[in-house]
Formats: structure tokens, sequence, C-alpha cells
């Protein structure tokens, strides 16, 4: 209560600093200039009257209307400023008002009634066109534009983060930043609770036509969470600030995923509103899997087919409204749902057994769902960029699986040790925040951020487990497996960051943050007294600093320190064993600490006419690094069977060098040539000499991945691109994840200009499968798993805009960004429950 209130009065004296909010600021906000024509005899309205505006005293239309049946006529988004009006009618001389003043404390102008007769031309619609490069590389970010790839039409948020420079994306759909998977994915600068509980899933159901780019921070200052020791991943999704109403619509059809996106955009003045749905259906497909597994003598092995369904649905509703220069509201709700399906059959064999081989079926489904609702206040001063933020953001989802695991032609003698099973888990998030954030400007070389921030976390995992004894009659409750587990983290952050612009090109950025963090987990299980309810508090000091020298004019060197950390979330705190998966088990550790990461980088950037180079170079050291170990046991629940069981622990340190190429280069004019690497090492070192026991893997490991692309321009609204992507097995300190590569095929034809166009893309067409290997070892047992997964498919795709569209300029709004937690596998808050998909193999990793 007592850091409430605490985190309250800083909000309010943030407030009451500037609490004569007095007017000023950039001119963002437009407004409407109105009147209304009549004829100066008879005095009746002049319908179709042409109404021009220039600035005054100019001689250059900027925008023009005809009035209607009343003789009235609006021009919409203008902003403050001194203009003219020059009205002309056919057999009337022209009327001109000069000048006509809009302020921005009174965007409005009404010039009353206007008396006219003249002779008018119609202004023809003045169009200003841009084109974006595909990747932009920004002083704190890297840009990717999705829509202007040719690739990504067709696909889903996995696909198109497997192209963004600097990003990796395992099989499972999991996204790492420099090979680091502690990484915050965000939806428009905002958490979403589904990303929270099903990060892979979610990403796999948005449509690639829905998202406009990607920002990927590396370094993120003080001013962010300080979650995220790799770094902060920013998925936008396609809005337009315009005028009027306008819209499109785009789909594509593929032999393995299909998708459609509907956009809609209205702005009248200063209220805007958007919408978007889209939807992402994929057809069945069929992994196989090949998995063996050594403990001492004990051999154990499974080749398995697992076929997969999925499909989702995410939309958002998204306003705003201007009330001057200097105040805005906005609000947006997002949702989504979505589910997969997973049934498999393998043949199994274990030479405990007598006979060593047997059969078994798995089926698991799951279902999420969930909303974010977000709303914001932005006050701007009379100081040019002096601002004031107050956002808040609820986060609520869900997610309900249920899977079995039976078996057949089980020897009688070892029906015990391989007892059918059932169940379901059912999951809440919660998670509510509430921040603050203040920029002074104290002189055009100096300026300060400061903010506060709360982020109150509730969360639930309810698991009914049941098994077959003998493997016939009815399904018992397992009081064993069985649990209800609540989970409630509440973070408390303030930060400051001061920015100095320096002579002779230099520019230092400073900050610091203190966050505290409070834990309570507790579990409840009917027959397993010796799980307690358990706490946890720690604060973190976070510091940053970022030295940046520009070089000339197309040269800039940056040199950048931070400080990271990465709170494990609810699955690798949850100390319920998981036994869906009955021969490779999960269990969560509530006494982990957090990873703390600290990083320096040198990056260089130059401009040479449209081609861009990036190059960096980097040193991390992580303290407390979380993994998972596996090792062997004998489950007193499968009669002292032996298994494997994966457990998290803060194994120790690990220090790692990398460096980073980007860059995008035009040889001649119709061709670009994108490329980036990124590579860096692996070396741990455990703390104690029972993990030490465990690990396989001792000495420095090198990583790396690729990504190369090409596109051509061509006549008459043709374009072509190709891509390949390049990844190296991912170490851990008892073995490797695996490593893919994979290339894929884009054509863009314009059929009406600026309103519809078809594609044609292909992913893999060479190749089938893609094959993905996994070895693990450790004390007395090693694993290795062979999952070749269908990866080839061709499709269709199109795009179709409609509505006018006039592009302008908005005011900068407040989100909410938690770049939060730890992510482990797709459980995420929800804890264990869901049956691997193919009923074993997954668990070997």
């Amino acid at each position: 209560m007592k850091r409430i209130v605490l985190l309250f009065a800083i909000f309010c004296s943030v407030i009451s600093a500037k609490a004569q909010m007095g007017l000023g600021g950039g001119s963002t906000v437009t407004g409407r200039i109105s009147g209304t024509v009549i004829d100066s005899i008879s005095g009746k309205p002049l319908d179709y009257a042409t109404v021009s505006l220039m600035r005054s005293g100019g001689k250059v239309p900027l925008n023009g209307v005809l009035t209607d049946g009343k003789g009235s006529f609006k021009i919409d988004n203008i902003k403050p400023g001194n203009y003219k009006l020059l009205i002309t009618y056919i057999g009337y001389p022209t009327k001109t008002i000069d000048p006509v003043t809009t302020t921005p404390s009174k965007p409005d102008k009404n010039v009353g009634t206007v008396i006219v007769a003249p002779s008018a031309k119609s202004l023809k619609e003045v169009v200003i066109a841009g084109q974006a490069p595909v990747v932009e590389n920004k002083i704190d970010k890297i840009v990717y534009n999705a829509e202007k790839d040719l690739t990504s039409t067709g696909g889903n948020a996995t696909d198109v983060l497997r192209k963004v420079p600097l990003v990796s994306v395992d099989i499972d759909g999991n996204p790492s930043l420099r090979g680091d998977q502690n990484v915050r994915v965000l939806i428009n600068g905002k958490p979403s609770g589904a990303l929270s509980t099903s990060l892979a899933d979610v990403l796999k159901t948005i449509p690639a036509d829905q998202i406009k780019n990607i920002e990927v921070i590396t370094s993120p200052s003080a001013k962010y969470d300080a979650e995220g020791s790799g770094g902060i991943i920013n998925i936008i999704t396609k809005s337009r600030d315009v005028s009027g109403l306008n819209g499109s619509v785009s789909g594509g059809i593929g032999t393995r995923q299909n998708n459609g996106n509907v956009n809609l955009n209205y702005k009248h003045n200063r209220f805007a509103l958007s919408g978007n749905v889209g939807t992402n259906f994929a057809w069945p497909q069929t992994a196989l899997v090949d998995f063996n597994s050594t403990i001492g003598s004990l051999v154990r092995t499974q080749e398995a087919t697992s076929k997969t369904k999925r499909q989702g649905v995410i939309g958002s509703v998204n306003g705003s409204y201007d009330f001057n220069e200097y105040n805005s509201i906005t609000s947006s709700l997002r949702l989504n749902s979505g589910g997969m399906r997973n049934d498999g059959t393998s043949i199994n064999t274990n030479t405990s057994f007598t006979p060593a081989t047997y059969n078994s079926t798995n089926y698991s489904k799951a279902q999420f769902g969930g909303f974010d609702w977000n709303a914001g206040y932005t006050h701007k001063f009379k100081k040019k960029d002096e601002q004031l933020d107050i956002a808040g953001q609820w986060s609520h989802s869900t997610i309900n699986q249920d899977y079995n695991t039976m078996f057949y032609n089980v020897a009688a003698a070892n029906v015990s040790k391989t007892p059918n099973q059932m169940g379901s888990n059912d999951g809440k998030n919660d998670e509510y925040t509430i921040q603050a954030d203040y920029a002074l400007p104290v002189t055009d070389k100096f300026k300060i951020e400061t903010g506060g921030k709360g982020i109150f976390r509730k969360l639930s995992s309810n698991s009914d487990v049941f098994r077959q004894p003998g493997n016939t009659g009815p399904f018992l409750p397992n009081d064993t497996a069985s649990y209800l587990y609540d989970y409630n983290q509440n973070v408390y952050a303030g930060y400051t960051v001061l920015s100095y612009t320096l002579p002779k090109g230099y520019s230092i950025q400073a900050g610091a943050r203190v966050e505290n963090t409070d834990i309570k987990g507790n579990p409840q299980n009917s027959i397993q007294n010796s799980l307690t309810p358990f706490t946890n508090s720690y604060t973190t000091f976070v510091p940053s600093f970022i030295i940046s020298k520009s070089l000339t004019a197309t040269q800039t060197l940056k040199l950048t320190y931070n400080k990271r950390i990465q709170r494990p979330s609810l699955q690798f705190l949850n100390p319920f064993i998981n036994r869906a998966n009955q021969d490779n088990q999960t269990q969560g550790n509530p006494n982990l600490a957090p990873e703390v990461t600290q990083s320096v980088e040198l990056g260089y950037t130059t401009f040479i006419g449209s081609s861009v180079i990036n190059l960096s170079t980097y040193y991390r050291y992580t303290d407390g690094l979380i993994e998972g170990i596996i090792s062997t046991i004998q489950d007193p629940d499968q009669q002292n069977r032996t298994v494997t069981r994966t457990t998290y622990r803060n194994i120790g340190t690990n220090k790692s060098v990398g460096a980073s190429f980007f860059g995008s280069v035009n040889p001649i004019k119709i061709l670009t040539i994108r490329g980036s690497i990124n590579g860096y090492t692996y070396h741990p070192t455990t703390t104690n000499a029972a993990l030490a026991a465990q690990q396989s893997s001792t000495g420095t490991y090198f990583n790396y991945n690729a990504f190369l692309s090409a596109s051509l321009t061509l006549p008459k609204g043709l374009a072509v691109e190709g891509f390949g992507v390049f990844n190296s097995p991912r170490r851990t300190i008892q073995g490797t994840n695996p490593a893919f590569n994979l290339f894929g095929f884009g054509l863009k034809k314009e059929v009406i200009a600026k309103k519809l166009t078809l594609g044609l893309n292909a992913l893999s067409p060479f190749q089938k499968y893609l094959h993905l290997d996994t070895k693990t070892a450790g004390q007395n047992f090693s694993q290795t798993q062979n999952i070749s997964y269908p990866l080839r498919s061709f499709g269709v795709s199109f795009t179709y805009n409609f509505g006018k569209i006039t592009y302008g300029q908005q005011n900068q709004k407040k989100v909410i960004n938690n770049d939060d937690l730890k992510q482990g596998d797709q459980n995420g808050g929800m804890g264990g429950g869901a049956g691997a998909g193919t009923g074993g193999p997954s668990g070997g990793r």
C-alpha cells in the first residue's frame, strides 16, 4: 500500500509541477475553415461554388472544395496560420477574403456569410507520393517496413519477423534478438495480454497484411522498462492519418495458410477513428518426428507424426480527439481469439519393456483470447516539445487447454508404467498499468525526461489431471498432478533521462531507473503439503548511457551502455510437475532470481546516396542466466519408471562478444540488395558442482543468423523479390537447438494504379520439409530429436484500397509499453498443462 501511495505521489508531483497548463507547443493539431456563400442580389445560396485556399498573400492553391446545396463549405485539416480564400462562380467576379486566421487555441474559423459573384476554376487534386525503403536505420532503432516487402503478403507475423534485421525465429515461432530470446514483443507500442500467454501462437494468427512495420530496439534507454535483456520488438499495424473515409481489403490463399484483412479509417477535423480485423487459417500440417534417448543402458525411441490445425482472429478499434493544439486524448481496444489442435500418433520403443515396442496417440487442443484496453491523455505546454503524458491499460487474457495421451499394445506387466492420461488447464491473466511521463527541454541543447510507472499482474492457473490405471475402466483424478496456482507480481518504477547536444557533433544521453518487484505465489494441492506460499522482493538500479558523434553529415558513431533485467514468468516459477508428456516432464522453480545483463555496444552508420550501411560490435555479461536443465528421475507416479524432467535454474553467468552488419545498396536504379548478419559467442560458466555435472557444453561457441534479399522494380507496376534466411544452431549448456535455412520469392503487379494489386509468393519451393535437429546431453543421458516440418507453400494475394487518401500529421500519443518478463515456452503465464504436440519429443529439448 505504501508503494501505491508513493507512486501516486510521484504522478501528482509531476502534474502539479505544471498545474497551470499554459498553451503552446508545435503546430500539429488541425482545424477547420467554414462559411456560407450567397448571391448578393437574390440572397439565395450558391451551390457548387468553388472555394480555394491559399496562404495569405500567396498564389499557390493548398486545397479546395465546392459549396453544397445550402451554399455552405468546410475545409478540414488546416494548421494554425494566416490564409486567403478565393471564391469563384460562373458569371461572377472572384471574391477574395484575406487574411483568414486560425490559432492553436482556436483552430476553427467560421467566416460567416460571404456575398460573392465569380467565374471559377476547380482546383485539381494535389497528390504527394513518397516511397519509404524496406529497411530504415534510425538513430535508436531499425525499422522494417513490411508493407513494402513483396514476399510478406499472404503470410503471418512469424513469417515477417524472420526477415527483420537482427531478429531470428525458431521453429516454434519464438523470436530472439541477436540470439537472445529474452525479448519483449509489443503491438503498437503496447503489451498484449495474449502475447504474454501464448506468444508464438498469437503471432501466427496475425496476418502479414495487417502489419505496417516492425521496430527493433537493441539498446533501450532507462526510459524503457528494465525488462528484456535482448531488447524490444514493436509490431506496428496499419492505420492512416487521413481525411474522410478510406480503407483497404487484402487477403491471400495458399497451400499452407490463408488470411484476410480489412482496414477502415475515418478522420474529420480533429477526430480520428480506425478499425481493423484480420483472420488467419492454416491448412492441417503434418510433421514427422524421430526421437532417441539413451539413459545408461536404457534406450527409448519414438517415430511419430503430428498433424496441427491453427486459426485466429485479431481486431482493434482506435480513436483519438484533439481538443486543441495542446490537449488530446486517445483510446484503443484490441481483441483477439484463436486456437490450435494437434493430433499425433507414434511407435515407441523402451528397452526396459518386454516386448519393447508399443503405440500411443496424443491429442491436444488450446483456445486463447482476450483484450487490451488503453487510454491516454497528452498535454503540450508553451515551450516547444514540453509535454506531459498520462496513460493506463488493462490487459485480460485466458487460455484453455485440453489434452489426452493413450497407450496401446503395452504388455500387461508394463501397463501400470504407462497409464492413459487426460487433463485440462484453464489460465487467466489480468494486468493493470498506470504511468506518467514528463519531458522538459530546458534549452535547445538540454532536455530532461522523467516519469513513474506501476504494473500490477494477477495470474491464476487451474489444472485438473485424470489417469486410467491399467488403461481400462474410468479415468480417476490424479491428485499428485492436479493443482490450483495463484501468482501476483507488482512492479513499481521511476526514471530520469538527461539529453545533451554538445559542440562538434557530439550528443550525450544519460539515464537511471529504479524498479522494485514484489512477488507472491500460492500453490495449492490436496496432498502435497510441502508446497507452501512464497514471496520475493527485490530492487534493481538500471543505468543507461549513450554518446554519439556525427563524423560527417552522413556518418555517425555511437557508443552505448545499458543494464537490463529479465524476471522469470509464471511458467518458470510454477512448482508443480507438468506430466502432460510423461516421458519428458517439466517443473518450475519458485526460487529463481532474475537475470541481470550489462551490455556495451559501439555502432557506426553511414549513408552513401540511397545506400545505408550499419556496423556494430558489442559485449554482454549476464549474471543469473536462466536455462532449463534436463535430468533423469524415477517417477513414482509411473511405478518409478525412468524418465527425464526439465527444471529451470539460475545456472551461472554468460559472457558474449558479438558483431552485426546491416546494409542496403542500389547498384542500379531498379535493383535493391539488402543483407544483415549477426554473430556472437556463447560462453556459460556454471556456479556449482551439481550443475557442472549436468553441463555438456563447456567451451566458447559461435552462433549466427543472417538474411539476404534482392528486389527488382520493373516498369508497368511490376516488382519481383527473393530472400534467404540462415540460422546456426543455438547453444545451451546441455546441447543445441535447431538450425534452419529457408528461401522465398514474391511477385507483385499493380492492376489498377494505387488501387488494386495482385501478387504471387512461394516459400521453400525446392524443399518440402524443413529439417530441425536438436541434441541434448547431460549426466548419464543423451537425446536427439529430428523434426521434418512441412514448409513448402505457394499462394496468391490481393490488396484493394478505396476512399480518398489525404495524409496529414497527428499528435504523438502516449502508449503503454511493458517490456517485461522472460518468456519460456508457449504456456507463458498459465503454467503447465498442454500435452506435447507429438506425445513426447518436444520435451526433449
